[in-house]
């Protein structure tokens, strides 16, 4: 959702999933399939990348309506909804689950 310099090719793919999320829904909706995307912000775990930067996370966390670091079970409730029947007549949309880095 906001391209970084340096990253159009990880920026493409994040863009082309929401894309094939929307296809296989139009497509797979007779079937009464849905498809849907979670699109997490930056997600703090236990598993350490060479990209990780604890400062860059602390200054991320600031800059949310939720100023915390995001954790994966921050991302659990949207799944379990999503895979419910509450859900049933949901289908082909993303949902920003990141502490309202992003506000649509």
């Amino acid at each position: 959702m906001i391209p970084s310099a340096n990253l159009s090719v990880y920026t493409t793919a994040k863009a082309a999933i929401v894309g094939m999320t929307r296809s296989l829904a139009h497509d797979l909706g007779e079937a009464r399939i849905r498809v849907n995307c979670i699109l997490p912000g930056s997600t703090t775990t236990e598993v350490t990348r060479a990209s990780d930067d604890p400062e860059r996370a602390r200054e991320l966390a600031k800059q949310r309506a939720i100023a915390r670091e995001q954790t994966p079970a921050d991302l659990v409730g949207t799944a379990a909804f999503l895979a419910s029947d509450d859900a049933r007549y949901i289908t082909g949309q993303s949902f920003t689950v990141d502490g309202g880095t992003i506000l649509h």
